[in-house]
């Protein structure tokens, strides 16, 4: 249930119906305008997004807005990244959301009354191209639904044991590549690499990958981090959360197949990993919290949460296939199925040491539910190949060229919305 000051909120910002971007949300990313050469020119500049619009950080930083102690006179807001100001620290996230909610809202004439100042900061989201918002320093992608790792058990090893014993006592997670991390709406080529061998012959197979996934994830934005030697405790670990994204780890499987013995994923998945430009922050997520799943057995005395939540919200994936107008729906599944929480996959990511910092990335892995439909990618939906799904006029058992991944989710509120928009990327064909 919902908060009813959150309730009620309303900007005088028309927010269309079913928008994912209400008052009630104001999640951040970072824009570059379009249009004329002068506004393409201009750096990129970070914003929340409020029903169609992008509200410009840096011009309300400018009109002398932003006057709370934190963020008065603090160029966070002049930067080309979020970096700085996810390294302030919630005091300074609350504060700006405070203040943002404050202008925005219906009853608050200082922007609603201004037009020209209203026109200097609004700006239309068909005028502008979103980009990454954050300098990636660090990604780690875990390995943390029960659902998602039986299956992988049952179609790589049998039903002896689908699921290691390991795996109930730790978040399980490997480095991935930051480098390849881009923002929705970037094309992905299909990767070449070594597969299994084939047919008769001993030597391996080498072209483009013929098991081109998706894969539904969130990933977590990472806030202050911490020092080198100097673990983060399990019950402030949501202090160094900024908040959640949409997440399409691209995986190639008959690549990561091969390779993945005896060091993990490699090149199966490093070549390119999708999120989406708008980062929700955990206070817009509080309505919606939920009890995360019994861990069985207890975890381990620094894994054990006081709050052991997660957030009820519900996600899709969609396929538009080449060469078809329209995309067909082929997953439905929710983020409150995820076994281990983030707060529980940065604390372990921490306890040995290791030193985070603001904008680092870590990704929840595969997001899949306890139904045949609420599987979070082909793999598990075609058992590996093994059945066909259908996709509009198409049937797939793994991805093709051409066509296009469209994730969203979004949380429901009484009477309004709190999403993330949507992460896409097409497939385009393998280099020569």
């Amino acid at each position: 249930m919902a908060e009813p000051s959150q309730q009620l909120l309303r900007s005088f910002v028309e927010v269309p119906a079913g928008s994912h971007f209400p008052i009630q949300n104001l999640p951040f990313g970072v824009f570059r305008r379009q249009g004329s050469a002068q506004a393409q020119a201009q750096a990129p500049r970070p914003a929340v997004a409020i029903g169609d619009f992008a509200l410009d950080l840096a011009a309300v930083a400018d009109a002398g807005l932003f006057d709370g102690p934190v963020l008065s006179g603090s160029p966070c807001f002049h930067q080309e990244t979020l970096n700085m100001f996810l390294g302030m620290g919630r005091p300074a996230w609350r504060e700006a959301r405070a203040t943002l909610q404050k202008i925005l809202s219906a009853d608050e004439p200082v922007l609603r009354d201004n037009e020209a100042l209203r026109n200097k900061c609004l700006v239309p989201m068909s005028d502008i191209e979103m980009v990454l918002p954050i300098t990636v320093g660090g990604y780690t992608d875990f390995f943390c639904s029960v659902h998602h790792a039986r299956n992988c058990g049952f179609i790589f090893r049998g039903p002896q044991t689908p699921v290691m014993p390991n795996w109930f006592y730790l978040p399980i997670g490997y480095n991935g590549r930051a480098s390849s991390i881009v923002v929705s709406g970037t094309d992905v080529i299909r990767p070449r690499g070594q597969g299994h061998p084939t047919g008769n012959s001993s030597a391996p197979y080498f072209g483009p990958s013929q098991k081109l996934d998706f894969e539904l994830e969130m990933a977590a934005i990472v806030g202050p981090g911490n020092e080198l030697g100097k673990p983060i405790d399990i019950n402030d670990a949501e202090e160094h959360i900024f908040g959640l994204t949409l997440m399409n780890d691209w995986s190639a499987r008959d690549i990561q197949a091969w390779e993945t013995i005896p060091l993990g994923p490699f090149l199966g998945k490093s070549f390119s990993t999708t999120i989406s430009p708008w980062i929700v922050t955990l206070d817009a997520l509080k309505p919606f919290m939920c009890d995360a799943p019994k861990q069985e057995p207890e975890p381990l005395p620094y894994l054990a949460e006081k709050n052991h939540i997660n957030y009820d919200i519900p996600l899709e994936v969609w396929v538009k296939p080449k060469g078809q107008n329209d995309a067909s729906v082929v997953t439905k599944t929710n983020f409150k199925h995820l076994y281990w929480t983030v707060t529980q996959q940065l604390t372990h990511h921490t306890i040995n040491g290791c030193n985070m910092s603001p904008g680092d990335i870590f990704a929840t892995g595969t997001l899949s539910g306890p139904e045949p439909e609420s599987l979070g990618c082909l793999l598990e939906l075609t058992w590996n190949g093994q059945n066909e799904i259908p996709v509009g006029n198409s049937t797939r058992k793994y991805l093709e060229d051409g066509d296009e991944v469209i994730l969203t989710g979004c949380c429901k509120g009484e009477g309004y919305n709190v999403g993330f928009g949507t992460c896409t990327g097409k497939v385009l064909p393998a280099l020569p």
